[in-house]
């Protein structure tokens, strides 16, 4: 955060957050009830992160942060999804 810069998020917005994020963990208990086989996995991984998106977004203030501090938070996103997909491709051929 920029030094002598204060943001103040509602509690309205908050209220909508918590909520999402409870839907969202409701979805993933009944994706993962569904017998889909690996891709019941894939989906309840996407959904754990898009709900740690919204966490670091809103709940961690990343949207006030610098360009700088959002791109390195990208690379990690986008760093355990090549993970995921190494793993999955292991699995594969098995």
């Amino acid at each position: 955060m920029a030094n002598n810069v204060s943001h103040i998020t509602e509690y309205k917005t908050l209220a909508r957050v918590v909520l999402v994020l409870m839907f969202l963990t409701f979805l993933t208990i009944t994706v993962t009830s569904f017998h889909l086989g690996a891709f019941s996995v894939t989906v309840a991984l996407l959904i754990a992160g898009v709900k740690a998106f919204m966490i670091l977004t809103y709940f961690m203030h990343l949207k006030y942060e610098s360009v700088l501090l959002r791109v390195l938070v990208a690379m990690i996103f986008v760093l355990y999804a090549v993970i995921v997909l190494i793993t999955f491709i292991d699995y594969a051929y098995r």
